[in-house]
């Protein structure tokens, strides 16, 4: 079978993304029917919409498989972090990516916080795009893959269903993105073992740089220390990156068992 590269705005990739929904959210007619035909090209299904009431209104109907979002909308300044917010509330796993021609930190880390996957300024080409996009949905794709053994991760009290892309914590659900699941995989695949932000960003397969890393390791404590103050698994090496604990626990049970 030919693969269709993600780079290839042909109509060769059409029966690949058929079943794929995407939604953009720009309030720029040009740049979002421009990205709009680019994306249909590749043979996805595309709805457009202006500002975030329509968008909302489409979302509460039927949800896309990944949004992507510009902030400022009409005259909503920071519209686009509000959508991302809602979207979010609608579901923890569809990959959010917010593409702006705002490019400062504060801005990124915002967005970041608000549970996007992926930030990126509107300089980024579209053979990229389309690229990080493609990333997206190979890794959603794991999820309709049937659990089994091998795809169960096990270290304490953390349980993650490779399978499903889900992560509990004592048996509670954690609401990570698909982003953060990825993240939380390489740290605790090996624990003990320092991943740097490089290497963190090769294997949750993103492209962003050191401080967007930063934040997304932020967010994943907080959502661990909402089921459990005392969570402080996630170490900071300074100078080189973070690594997984062996907590106390897992050494306990992990002597029980032998």
């Amino acid at each position: 079978m030919t693969q269709v590269s993600p780079f290839n705005c042909g109509t060769g990739a059409e029966s690949t993304h058929m079943s794929r929904r995407i939604a953009i959210v720009e309030d720029e007619a040009a740049i979002r029917e421009n990205y709009a035909d680019v994306l249909r090209k590749q043979g996805y299904e595309v709805q457009t919409y202006a500002n975030r009431k329509r968008a909302i209104a489409a979302f509460d109907i039927r949800l896309p498989n990944l949004a992507i979002i510009d902030i400022g909308l009409e005259n909503e300044i920071d519209g686009g972090f509000a959508l991302c917010q809602a979207l979010r509330s609608m579901s923890d796993t569809i990959p959010i990516i917010f593409l702006t021609a705002r490019d400062n930190d504060f801005d990124t880390v915002s967005g970041l916080r608000m549970g996007a996957d992926d930030y990126l300024t509107k300089d980024i080409s579209l053979p990229h795009l389309t690229a990080r996009i493609a990333a997206l949905f190979r890794r959603m794709d794991i999820i309709d893959q049937p659990t089994s053994p091998g795809n169960l991760l096990q270290r304490g009290k953390l349980a993650l269903d490779i399978g499903r892309l889900t992560v509990q914590w004592e048996d509670k659900g954690v609401p990570l993105t698909v982003t953060e699941f990825w993240m939380v995989h390489a740290l605790a695949k090996y624990p003990g073992h320092v991943k740097s932000r490089q290497v963190l960003m090769q294997e949750s397969k993103i492209f962003v740089d050191g401080s967007t890393i930063t934040s997304h390791v932020k967010r994943i404590r907080k959502k661990f220390m909402q089921l459990d103050d005392e969570f402080d698994c996630i170490e900071t090496v300074y100078g080189m990156g973070y690594r997984w604990n062996i907590t106390k626990e897992s050494k306990s049970q992990g002597s029980e068992e032998h």
